[in-house]
């Protein structure tokens, strides 16, 4: 079998690797009805590639996400003391911690505590963050909970009940989608 140079390809924001020859059928000389069927052929042959980038993405994030610079900077009895006061005395809202994933080259947010509305949804969430931030709207912006991607409809109180750390506050890590090292162009 002949030894093929990849041609790194986007799709959304991952990224997978297509054989430099795939270019030889040209569209010119593909007869219309075939088109498509040549497109589906490219695709079908880099989701063994994807798969791969997609397993990468999940391994390397939760090396990247393990550090919160917030639990080091603040012992474990006086964030849970903070926490149980918030909680009292705010009782419809949940305490979070938003911080940058480690590697990111997204910026860096303003304030790293968030006093969140129970009914608020995840996606909801990522919205105050992608403004507290400044990002364009071009630019992808992913939230992690414990190293897991919640769905952007649960709602926060639910991922709090879920996901939430023994000092009281609900961890988040966000991150632009060029941290777990994929090639850009």
């Amino acid at each position: 079998m002949q030894q093929r140079d990849p041609v790194i390809c986007g799709a959304s924001s991952l990224s997978f690797f297509v054989p430099s020859d795939s270019h030889r059928f040209s569209r010119s000389k593909v007869p219309r009805q075939l088109r498509s069927l040549d497109a589906i052929m490219l695709s079908l042959y880099a989701i063994p590639c994807l798969i791969t980038n997609i397993q990468t993405y999940l391994e390397v994030g939760v090396e990247v996400m393990a550090k919160s610079t917030f639990k080091e900077e603040h012992d474990l009895e006086k964030r849970s003391a903070e926490a149980a006061r918030i909680r009292e005395k705010y009782s419809d809202r949940i305490p979070v911690i938003v911080e940058k994933a480690e590697k990111s080259d997204i910026p860096t947010i303003d304030k790293k505590k968030y006093l969140v509305p129970a009914d608020l949804t995840v996606g909801q969430f990522v919205y105050v963050i992608r403004k507290r931030i400044k990002l364009s709207s071009e630019k992808a912006i992913f939230i992690f909970v414990d190293n897991v991607l919640p769905p952007t409809g649960a709602l926060m109180s639910a991922v709090y009940e879920e996901k939430k750390d023994d000092d009281g506050f609900l961890y988040v890590t966000y991150s632009g989608e060029n941290t777990f090292g994929f090639a850009s162009s």
